[in-house]
């Protein structure tokens, strides 16, 4: 690091790194600093002048603080330190007409303007414009872009802080927006009228400083101040990125990204901020009994009655589905094992090793992403399993991180070498390893869920030994690396699991495909929120929260166990998922030993004491398994379509457009040379 150079703001003396910029070193003094085209995870444009200050001794004139560094500031004449004014005359002056500048052609929409109330225009014109223009002339006009389904356009309110162009450039790697023209004629634009094709295009809204970017399914459905604000964490990936659910009496309105360092910086994927719209449709409101081969509905008491009656004296199966919380699926553990049952969560198939921590999550935290300088990939496609991820690999990548891939090619957004598609590579790259510095070996579910993915698992840790790498194991469901921690599994699997069960208790497992009765199928109780796959084939359909809807700990793919919060209430008649299997197991009198959410906490801490590590990345011990022989075949992708993953989402009108459009774009036809 370099030494810490003196400077004076406002009056204090502070110490600095020289490296940075004038913007950087005022929010170290704490002293706010205006901008709009400033942001600390892009590139520096220097073209909005919101932020001038005034450095004693420079020139005659502010200076845009953003742009200039520390280390360029000259002392005093006799060595005193640099000065640096904030609040001036000259600077107010400056200020003051730079947002009269910016006012000339922003049009007064802010009634009718999403963004009104929240906006950093009509912030900064309050506290640092004046309350007056001198100008008359007619205010200019743009046309509107088609940016796709999620992103809506009013380019008359654009202030060119190209805030949009640089991140889609440099975060999300697509080159769909730039600006053209110079002066009054420059405007942002997308490229020959393409749609944005990227999973992280919605962090644009959040950037945009003023209303010419705002979100498409949310416009004009509500203000920022009628609405309830509950910080929470994402389940639509394994990242569990921070989020905030904005609730509006009990729908949710919005998602919004949380600002978390370790995990998802500021950004989240597109199916993270707009799949709120499937929590309203295709919902499990009330309980359901199948009579004569079809679902009627019944109270609570009958519904219980019945599933207890089923579960009573049959061997059982349990199933935990991808958006589970921890607790729900230690409950549900305790439920069925307590039958004699098995309960399994690896419904991929996934051959994930049971107790051994390293083998199912590995020892890499995302943060070490951002040092790396060699990742290698194997059997995965980050940006469509966990699109935020893939912007920390990109970032690597822009640092000089070399890209390795095993498995399918697809689109990563940046620059990579293919080493192959099948399990020959892996077993040629592990043959030819030798040390690097600051590797990251990345395995995928593709490269597990095969029949011999314990054997490839075996491989990528034999590869990070051989590099001196840090393993990660990455996950596409939320619930997995929760489930596992608490045990929800079966020696052998999926399949060794349900084999002869005659009653399968399905909490969300939508994705799993079960015998029907007709053709000899076991008795399938369904706990869920969703009229999905899972309801369809059951017996007895148990309605339960949503993510959104109750509080639950949920362990991202690094390992680092977080809380959810409640934002809202479960519809009609649904309960708190663990409270079912609370009063499920009283009616089978075998009444779990706790009466609140408190409680079944305790008692899971005290099973496995690191789930109490909250917002940390536990260590985890480095324990190979036994190499043996792969098979020959090819990595296979375990996600085909980013938008429908999940019983949420198929119920979402905003991601079955986002599906249809991502199919069309795949099926473009191309013009013959």
């Amino acid at each position: 690091m370099a030494d810490l150079r003196k400077i004076i703001i406002d009056g204090h003396e502070v110490e600095v790194d020289p490296n940075l910029t004038l913007i950087q070193a005022c929010e170290q003094a704490g002293i706010e600093v205006p901008r709009f085209c400033y942001h600390e995870r892009l590139s520096i444009a220097g073209n909005c002048r919101m932020c001038l200050v005034e450095v004693v001794g420079g020139p005659p004139k502010p200076a845009a603080s953003c742009a200039m560094q520390v280390r360029d500031m000259r002392p005093g004449p006799e060595g005193q330190p640099p000065v640096i004014k904030t609040n001036s005359p000259m600077v107010k002056k400056a200020r003051e007409g730079v947002m009269e500048f910016l006012l000339i052609n922003h049009p007064l929409d802010c009634p009718i303007c999403d963004q009104g109330g929240e906006c950093d225009l009509q912030d900064q014109a309050m506290a640092y414009g004046v309350d007056f223009s001198r100008y008359r002339e007619p205010k200019r006009a743009a046309t509107e872009l088609n940016l796709g389904p999620l992103v809506e356009t009013h380019m008359t309110r654009c202030i060119s802080c190209t805030r949009c162009v640089r991140f889609t450039t440099e975060v999300a790697g697509i080159t769909q927006m730039g600006q053209t023209g110079r002066g009054e004629d420059a405007e942002i634009s997308n490229y020959l009228n393409m749609t944005l094709d990227s999973n992280l295009q919605g962090n644009i809204i959040d950037l945009c400083p003023v209303g010419a970017l705002v979100s498409k399914p949310y416009a004009f459905t509500a203000r920022p101040w009628e609405l309830t604000k509950t910080e929470s964490i994402d389940v639509m990936d394994a990242v569990g990125s921070s989020i905030r659910v904005d609730t509006k009496g009990r729908e949710v309105m919005r998602i919004l990204p949380r600002n978390h360092d370790g995990v998802n910086e500021e950004w989240i994927s597109d199916k993270t901020r707009f799949v709120w719209d499937g929590l309203r449709r295709q919902r499990l409101d009330r309980p359901y009994i199948r009579v004569d081969g079809k679902l009627k509905p019944a109270s609570w008491g009958e519904a219980l009655a019945a599933a207890a009656a089923a579960l009573t004296g049959k061997k059982v199966a349990a199933l935990v589905g991808d958006l589970a919380s921890t607790e729900a699926a230690f409950s549900l553990k305790q439920l069925i094992e307590g039958l004699g049952g098995n309960v399994e969560c690896r419904t991929d198939g996934a051959r994930l090793p049971a107790g051994n921590r390293y083998g199912y999550v590995g020892n890499a935290a995302i943060e070490d992403l951002d040092g790396a300088k060699e990742v290698v990939l194997i059997g995965t496609n980050p940006a469509v399993e966990a699109a935020v991820l893939n912007a920390r690999i990109r970032k690597a990548w822009t640092k000089g991180a070399n890209v390795s891939v095993i498995g399918e090619a697809c689109d990563l957004t940046y620059d990579y070498a293919h080493l192959g598609s099948d399990r020959a590579a892996l077993s040629k790259l592990v043959a030819d390893a030798a040390p690097v510095e600051g590797g990251v070996v990345i395995v995928g579910q593709g490269a597990l869920n095969e029949a011999d993915g314990e054997a490839v698992l075996a491989h990528a840790m034999k590869l990070a030994e051989a590099m001196g790498a840090k393993l990660m194991v990455l996950h596409t469901a939320a619930a997995r690396v929760g489930a596992m921690d608490v045990g929800a599994v079966t020696e052998g699997g999926l399949l060794a699991a349900i084999d002869g069960a005659e009653v399968i208790y399905n909490m969300g497992a939508d994705e799993v495909e079960i015998t029907p009765r007709a053709e000899g199928g076991p008795f399938v109780i369904y706990q869920g929120s969703h009229g999905d796959r899972g309801a369809n084939r059951a017996d007895v359909i148990l309605p339960g929260a949503a993510y959104t809807e109750e509080h639950g700990l949920f362990v991202n793919t690094e390992g680092r166990p977080q809380l959810a919060f409640r934002a809202g209430f479960p519809p009609g008649e649904a309960k708190e998922n663990w409270a079912i299997l609370r009063a499920l197991s009283a009616e089978l009198g075998a009444k779990q030993p706790w009466d609140t959410l408190a409680g079944l906490r305790r008692a899971l801490v005290e099973a496995v004491p690191l789930l109490a590590q909250l917002d940390q990345v536990p260590e985890n011990e480095v324990q190979p398994i036994a190499a043996r022989d792969m098979g020959n075949a090819t990595f296979r992708l375990p996600i085909r379509e980013f938008y429908l993953t999940n019983p949420i989402a198929r119920a979402s009108v905003v991601m079955a457009e986002c599906a249809a459009l991502a199919k069309a774009r795949a099926q473009a036809p191309v013009a013959a040379e």
